[in-house]
Parts: C-alpha cells; structure tokens; sequence
C-alpha cells in the first residue's frame, strides 16, 4: 500500500435493491477520485448493525485511494454523497434504514475532522467487524488517527456478535 498519510479509506455499504452489483459498481466509479490505482477489499457479506427491525443484509467493502490533488476531505465527501444520490440514495427518513448505496471516508491519512458534516477518523469504524475486516485486507498495519492499536490489532480485539462472511 501507498503511505498511509496519502491514502482515503472509503467504507461501502448497501443493503437495498442489488446491494452486490451496486458496491461493485461503485468501488469501479472511485478510481475516478484516485491519482494511482486504488486498493479494493473483498465484497462481505454483512447482518445489519442497530438498523431498523427486518432490514436485509449488507453488503460491504473498503477501498484505499489516493485522492486527486483538488480533494479536501470534505470535497470528497460532497462527492461520494452525490454518488450516492446517483445509486438512488433518498434523503434518511429512518436512522440506518435501507439503502442501496453508502458511502462513508473512514479514515484521510493522519487527517482529524470534527464538524457538523464530516468527522475524521470515523467514528465508530474501530467497533465495527464490518468495516475493519475489508479495511484489514488492504492496511493490517494503519493506525487510524485517536487510536493506538492496528486494524489488525482493533480487529483481534473486537467483541461484538456481528456475523460477517466474505462473498465468492
């Protein structure tokens, strides 16, 4: 992997319509945003985490790129929420409804965020299976800034009941 100080990591989720062509599809479109080839995980299969009662599974990935020159955090960030829209993503009704496409930046570099529309690292990635198991495919050995083990380590370490599974 690229220095990790010049690398996005950009979680993908979704769990409504074709979620596995939707995610694959967009993991295609984000080279786009990357000035060198862009790192992708494994597709994980995913039960929902604090979504409303029957919500489907989802489908997860991470991709590690290195941002175009132009990109702030938060330029990539108004990008990837019109991405979204352009997969059908409707403005939230529900918290953690369905949806066919989410995408959010994990991690940007050694970068820290804490304003009302964007907050770097994310917040709850490091408790998250679902994340740190595609994140851990592409950087066992990134520490994300606040925090003071690996992704491998954080991984290890997690106790949680998510059940994840990667997809063939």
């Amino acid at each position: 992997m690229q220095n990790a100080e010049s690398v996005a990591f950009v979680a993908l989720g979704g769990n409504l319509g074709d979620a596995r062509a939707a995610v694959s599809e967009a993991m295609e479109r984000l080279a786009a945003f990357s000035s060198a080839p862009p790192l992708r995980s494994s597709l994980w299969s995913s039960v929902p985490v604090h979504c409303p009662p029957g919500s489907p599974d989802f489908i997860n990935a991470v991709v590690a790129l290195t941002p175009l020159p132009h990109f702030t955090p938060e330029s990539m960030l108004a990008e990837l929420q019109e991405l979204e829209r352009e997969f059908g993503r409707q403005p939230k009704k529900i918290l953690n409804e369905a949806r066919p496409l989410d995408l959010d930046i994990i991690a940007w570099g050694s970068e820290v965020r804490n304003t009302p529309t964007l907050t770097l690292p994310h917040p709850r990635a490091h408790l998250r299976r679902f994340v740190l198991q595609p994140l851990n495919e592409l950087a066992p050995g990134f520490v994300l800034p606040r925090q003071t083990q690996t992704v491998c380590e954080l991984l290890a370490g997690l106790r949680t009941d998510e059940a994840l599974e990667r997809v063939a």
